[in-house]
C-alpha cells in the first residue's frame, strides 16, 4: 500500500511540474534561442522592414520590455538605425505600421525624436495608403483584410509619444471599420476578409483563419496596453478581447496548438505556430494585466506555452509555422518564417512575467 500510495505522489509531482509555468531563466534561454537561430537564417534580404520583419521585431522589443536582456534592446536599435526610422515597404498602409511599432517603442524608451519624426510626416501625406490621403486608407487592393489591424496599436503608441489625440481617432476608425465588416459576432471570431463570409470549409464550417485571428487578437492587446484608460471606447475593445479570449480557449486542441482552420481542425490536422503564438501572447497578455482570470485562462496559456515549446528544433528555429498566406493551410513540420519566430517571442515574454505573477 505504502509503495502504490509513493507511486502516485510521485505521478502527481511529475505532472504538476509538467504542467508549471517554467521558471523565468528555462524561458529566457529558449527565447535567446529562438531569436538567434533567426538571426543567422533571415528569410527576408537585409534590407526589408516588411510585415513579416516588423512582426519579428515587435517580438525582439518585447522580449527587452519583459527581461530587459540588453541584446534584444541592441537589436532593435540597430534595425531602426539601419532603416533611419522610416515606415514599411508595403502598399498596404495598414502593414506599413508594423515597423512603426518598434520604432515608437523605442522613442518612448529614449525620446529620440527622430525615431518617430517618419512615421508622422507619413501620417500626414497626402498618398492613397496614408490616413493624410484617404478616409480608407488600409486597404488591400480594394477591401478591408483583418491582418492589417496588428498595425493598429502603432497609432496608439505614436499618440503616447506626441500627446496628440488624433492619432487615436484615426486608429477607432481604423479598428472599427475592419471590425464592423470582418467580426462574426455569432462566433466571436473575424473572418479574414470579404471573401470568406458565407464561404464554408470541407466540413461544411465557417472559416476563420487562426493566424488572422491572432493578428488580431494580439493586435487589441497591444492597442489596450496604450490605449488611455479613459478612452470612451476602450470597452469596446475590451469587450471584443474577452469575447475572443472565450471562443478561442474552447477550439483549443488538446496539445495546445491551434490547427489553420479554428472551426474545421479536422480539415488541416497540422498544428499551427504561428497563430499558436498570438493567442498564446494574447491570453497570457490579459492574465497579467487584470482582464482576463489567471484560473480560468492559465491552463490554456500553460498548454499553449508547452505546444510552442515542443515545436522548437535543437537548433531554436520554430517548426510548424503556416507560410505567407490569406486563408487556412496545411503547415509543413520544417515551416517558418520571421513573423513565426515573432509570435514565439511575443508569447515567452507575457510568459516570462507570469513566471513572476502572483
Amino acid at each position: 500500500m505504502t509503495s502504490r500510495i509513493l507511486l502516485c505522489a510521485s505521478v502527481a509531482i511529475a505532472c504538476a511540474a509538467a504542467d508549471a509555468i517554467p521558471r523565468r531563466q528555462e524561458t529566457l534561454a529558449i527565447m535567446r534561442r529562438v531569436n538567434d537561430w533567426q538571426k543567422a537564417n533571415p528569410r527576408m534580404k537585409p534590407g526589408d522592414r516588411n510585415w513579416e520583419r516588423g512582426t519579428w521585431y515587435t517580438g525582439v522589443m518585447a522580449s527587452w520590455k519583459a527581461t530587459k536582456d540588453r541584446a534584444f534592446l541592441d537589436q532593435a536599435l540597430a534595425w531602426g538605425k539601419q532603416h533611419e526610422w522610416q515606415v514599411g515597404t508595403e502598399i498596404g498602409g495598414g502593414n506599413r505600421l508594423f515597423c512603426v511599432e518598434t520604432w515608437a517603442e523605442l522613442y518612448l524608451k529614449q525620446r529620440d525624436r527622430s525615431m518617430i519624426a517618419p512615421a508622422i510626416q507619413w501620417l500626414d501625406t497626402n498618398a492613397p495608403n496614408s490616413p493624410g490621403g484617404a478616409r480608407r486608407w488600409y486597404l488591400e487592393r480594394t477591401y478591408p483584410y483583418v491582418d492589417s489591424l496588428y498595425g493598429a496599436a502603432a497609432l496608439a503608441m505614436l499618440s503616447k509619444a506626441t500627446g496628440n489625440p488624433k492619432y487615436i481617432r484615426i486608429m477607432h476608425a481604423f479598428f472599427d471599420d475592419v471590425t464592423g465588416e470582418l467580426f462574426d459576432k455569432e462566433s466571436g471570431l473575424y473572418y479574414r476578409d470579404y471573401r470568406f463570409k458565407g464561404k464554408l470549409s470541407p466540413n461544411g464550417k465557417k472559416i476563420f483563419w487562426a493566424r488572422g485571428n491572432g493578428w488580431a487578437f494580439a493586435g487589441i492587446a497591444r492597442i489596450l496596453e496604450y490605449l488611455p484608460k479613459n478612452d470612451p471606447k476602450r470597452a469596446e475593445y475590451v469587450a471584443i478581447y474577452r469575447r475572443m479570449a472565450n471562443e478561442l480557449v474552447k477550439r483549443q486542441p488538446a496539445d495546445g496548438l491551434w490547427r489553420a482552420s479554428l472551426d474545421d481542425p479536422e480539415a488541416l490536422p497540422n498544428p499551427e505556430t504561428s497563430g499558436a503564438g498570438f493567442f498564446c501572447y494574447g491570453l497570457a497578455w490579459g492574465i497579467n494585466h487584470g482582464l482576463l482570470d489567471r484560473k480560468e485562462y492559465l491552463p490554456a496559456v500553460k498548454k499553449a506555452w508547452n505546444g510552442l515549446v515542443q515545436s522548437v528544433s535543437p537548433e531554436g528555429m520554430v517548426l510548424w509555422g503556416q507560410q505567407v498566406d490569406a486563408q487556412p493551410n496545411a503547415a509543413e513540420r520544417d515551416s517558418t518564417h520571421e513573423y513565426v519566430t515573432g509570435a514565439f517571442l511575443l508569447a515567452g515574454s507575457e510568459v516570462y512575467k507570469l513566471a513572476g505573477a502572483k
